[in-house]
Parts: structure tokens; C-alpha cells; sequence
């Protein structure tokens, strides 16, 4: 069936509000790099590596939760209310946080809008996955990477909009005494409120997944209803029966043994990899510390904060990139060149650093690294799993794959200071390089093509394959 067949303007609409998940997730993510000039005073945690990177990285232990529970829950109450309770949480986190009077009280608050961005991450892609036709899968659930590189560009420019010109020499202590110091950054949280209320209620009009229905409470025929709206009568009909087929062995209720069967678990250590690759690969230590990144090649607070929504522009327009050509290049092509081309950068960002390379060649190289990212690794990994797990297991599969990157997000973002100290930025460059070098063997060698294939046709193929390897051994 061709993609102009589909009820385009509908699946848009329906794969947009639920990619509003992915929207305050960038946001809510990265609002801390811009602020932290300003709390950290406020705070009195600035000379201390261990403290800062607790505080920037403690969203990621709320974020490892959220992971962990969305699958269970998802498949139990469906992806549509987790979407909307998480929506919720970012409310909360967001008033909470901005509110903060002490950095226990901070700090609970950010663990929360972390449980909103683990279930949000997860639960984001796999709905679009499950609405959306084999031959536009790729690009519908790139919108999701699309919303977060939208909400990170919003953090960057709410971030440099509200903070007040700080000039070159200000001291930590005028700073703190500063508009910046004591109220600005607070806003900066609190922006965050607006879109997830626009989420929130939104979200309520998005019909539920008809993968989830047909599979978990047996209702073929709302879920038949939803597929007739997208694709018409006859894809409805083919789907539903492709669905049956997969499932007709199944319970409906999820079992964690399948998760360790032999062809199961090989996907999942393939989307274990690929989801701790997408983090380690080094890329998020420039959205997460850019302040000490552009600080430690020479620039001032202001144009920090400047040179941030430049990077922020450049990653939504090469997302837009990644988008249009995962579909005709598909996955593996563009998780190649991802590896590849940022183990190269980084071997020269690496060297910048060595020679004390500093100004605007190496703001020229972060630039390159977040283009190759945002076209590659940042939206293909979430296409990729999205679709490589079975419909029986892909809630909980998928919420091991995220809670998996975000465990790797959390090592990454706390780790960072203190190789920072100990290998200076040279050597922390390299060592991601040197990963990224790692990640492109493994995919090489791993990694399958699923472009314009239904959910369905992926399951039979892959599990086949690894059946069929088993045997053979």
C-alpha cells in the first residue's frame, strides 16, 4: 500500500501529540545545562565535581524508574494513559523545581520529571511504532526525535532569552546577588509547565493503541476501527489478521520468561547495545555541559549561552536530515555513518584540546559531532527499537532497552566531571571515539535492516533467523 493511500493528516496529528512526550523530554533534559550557572551558586555546589554531577545526573535515576515501570504498566493500562500521566509529572517537576528553596527539595523534584522523561522516551516511539505502516515507520517515529531536538532547542533559547547579559570577569558571588542568580533560573523551569499542559490535554483525543488492544484485552474490533481510519478497510483487515497470526500462541498477559528465550534474547541484547551505544557514544556530555565545554575553549557566560541555541539549531535541522533518508538509506546505513563520522570527530575535537586549540575551529568540530548525531544515532536508534521487538514482549523488551540507555545516560552524565578531571578533555574525547570505533564493529556485524517492513514481517524474519542460527549450531 502506498504511503499517499494512508489518512496522512490523521496519523500526523495523532503521531504528533504523542511525540509531545519526546518534546518536554528534550526540554526538561537539557533546561538544567542552561541553569546551572546560576543554581549552582545558589546552591553553593560549585568547585565540587561529585556534587554537580549528582545534580545534573539525578533526573536519570527517576528517568531509570519511569523506564523500568512503563513497560509493565503500559501493557497492563495501555500506552495512552502512562502518555498522559507522565505529561502530569513534567506539571509537577517542572512548578516543583522552580520553586526549590534547598537542593534536597531540588533534587526530588528533577527525580521526578526524570520518572516523566523514562516513561515518555519509551512510551513515545512505541505508540507511534504500533499506528504507523511498515513503509513510513521510519520517518513517523523519527517525529519523536524530532520533538525532543524541539524541546532542547526551546530549553536552549528559554534558557538564553531569560538569563540577563552576565559580562566577562562576573564573579560567583555577583552572580548569586544577581536577577540571574536568584529568580532566572527558576523560570527557566518553569516554562516547561506550559507544553506539558498542552500535552496533557491533548493527549486525551489520541485513540489507544490498536496493537495494545487487539493484544491485551482482545478488542479486534476498536482496534480494527482505529487501523480502518489510518489505512482504510482493507489495510485494517490485513493487519488485524498479521496480528492474530503473531499472537495466536500468546495469553495476552505478558510473561517474563519469553524475555529469555533464545530468539528473544538476542533482540534484546541488540537493543541493549544499540540503546547504551546512543549514550555512550558521547554526544549528550555537549548538551549536559556545554557550559564547561565552550568555557574551556575560551568563550564567556553570554556567549555560552548563545553558542548553545547554535548547536541546538544545527541538531534540529540535520534531525530533519535523519528523518528523510532512514526510510530510503534505512537503519544500518545511517548507524554507520553515525559510528564512523563521530569517531573521527572526536579523534580531532580530542587533539583541539591536546594543543589548546581553542575559539571558533572547535566550536566548529561540536557543531559537525551534533549534525552526524541528529542525522544518525539520535533518531535511527529509537526507529530500530521501536520495531525489532515481538508485539508480545515489545512493551517490557522496550522498557529494558530504555531503562538500559538511561542507566548508560546516567554513567555518561555523572562520569563526565571526573574524567573530565582525571583524562582532562582530550582524553575523555578520545575515549568516547574509541567507543563510537567499538559501537561501529558491533552494528556491522549485528545489526539488521528493517526499512519498509510491517511489525509483523520484522518478528517472523528476525526470530526466524536466530532460530534457524541456533539450530544450525
Amino acid at each position: 500500500m502506498k504511503a499517499s493511500n494512508y489518512n496522512q493528516t490523521y496519523l500526523l496529528s495523532i503521531s504528533l501529540i504523542s511525540a509531545m512526550g519526546g518534546l518536554l523530554f528534550g526540554y526538561d533534559w537539557v533546561v538544567i545545562g542552561g541553569a546551572k550557572p546560576f543554581y549552582e551558586p545558589f546552591f553553593g555546589i560549585t568547585g565540587n565535581p561529585a556534587l554537580q554531577g549528582w545534580v545534573m545526573s539525578c533526573a536519570l535515576t527517576g528517568c531509570l524508574a519511569g523506564a523500568l515501570l512503563s513497560g509493565w504498566l503500559s501493557d497492563r493500562f495501555g500506552r495512552k494513559k502512562l502518555l498522559i500521566f507522565s505529561a502530569l509529572l513534567f506539571i509537577v517537576a517542572s512548578v516543583g523545581t522552580g520553586s526549590a528553596g534547598n537542593l534536597s527539595v531540588f533534587t526530588v523534584f528533577r527525580i521526578l520529571g526524570g520518572v516523566g522523561i523514562g516513561l515518555a522516551s519509551n512510551l513515545s516511539p512505541i505508540y507511534i511504532a504500533e499506528v504507523t505502516p511498515g513503509s513510513v515507520r521510519g520517518r513517523f517515529v523519527s517525529i519523536n526525535q524530532l520533538t525532543i531536538v524541539l524541546g532542547i532547542l526551546l530549553a536552549q533559547i528559554v534558557n538564553w532569552r531569560i538569563a540577563q547579559s552576565v559580562p566577562e570577569g562576573t564573579t560567583e558571588a555577583e552572580i548569586l546577588l544577581s536577577w540571574n542568580g536568584q529568580t532566572g533560573w527558576r523560570w527557566m523551569f518553569y516554562a516547561c509547565s506550559v507544553p506539558a499542559a498542552f500535552f496533557f490535554i491533548l493527549m486525551w483525543f489520541v485513540p489507544e493503541s490498536p496493537r495494545w488492544l487487539a493484544r491485551s484485552i482482545n478488542n479486534h474490533d476498536k482496534a480494527q476501527k482505529i487501523l480502518g481510519r489510518i489505512g482504510g478497510p482493507e489495510y485494517a483487515d490485513n493487519e488485524i489478521s498479521a496480528i492474530k497470526e503473531t499472537l495466536r500462541q500468546d495469553s495476552g498477559k505478558v510473561n517474563l520468561r519469553l524475555l529469555f528465550q533464545s530468539g528473544t534474547l538476542k533482540l534484546l541484547i541488540l537493543g541493549i547495545v544499540l540503546a547504551v551505544l546512543q549514550q555512550w557514544c558521547g554526544i549528550n556530555v555537549i548538551f549536559n555541559y556545554a557550559q564547561e565545554i565552550f568555557a574551556s575553549a575560551g568563550y564567556s557566560v553570554s556567549d555560552i549561552l548563545f553558542n548553545i541555541v547554535i548547536t541546538g539549531s544545527v541538531n534540529l535541522i540535520f534531525t530533519f536530515v535523519g528523518m528523510f533518508t532512514v526510510d530510503r538509506l534505512g537503519r544500518k546505513a545511517l548507524m554507520l555513518i553515525g559510528t564512523g563520522g563521530l569517531a573521527g570527530i572526536f579523534a580531532v575535537t580530542g587533539s583541539m584540546y591536546f594543543f589548546h586549540i581553542q575559539g571558533w575551529p572547535l566550536l566548529i568540530m561540536v557543531v559537525i559531532a551534533i549534525a552526524c548525531y541528529a542525522m544518525s544515532l539520535a533518531p535511527v536508534t529509537w526507529v530500530v527499537l521501536s520495531e525489532i521487538f515481538p508485539n508480545r514482549i515489545r512493551g517490557i523488551a522496550m522498557a529494558v532497552a530504555t531503562f538500559s540507555l538511561w542507566a548508560a545516560c546516567f554513567i555518561l552524565t555523572y562520569t563526565f566531571p571526573l574524567l573530565n578531571q582525571i583524562l582532562k578533555a582530550s582524553g575523555t574525547f578520545w575515549l568516547y571515539g574509541f567507543i563510537c570505533i567499538l559501537g561501529f564493529w558491533f552494528m556491522l556485524k549485528k545489526l539488521p535492516e528493517t526499512k519498509g517492513k510491517s511489525l509483523e514481517e520484522i518478528e517472523h524474519e528476525l526470530l526466524g533467523k536466530y532460530l534457524k542460527n541456533e539450530e544450525e549450531l
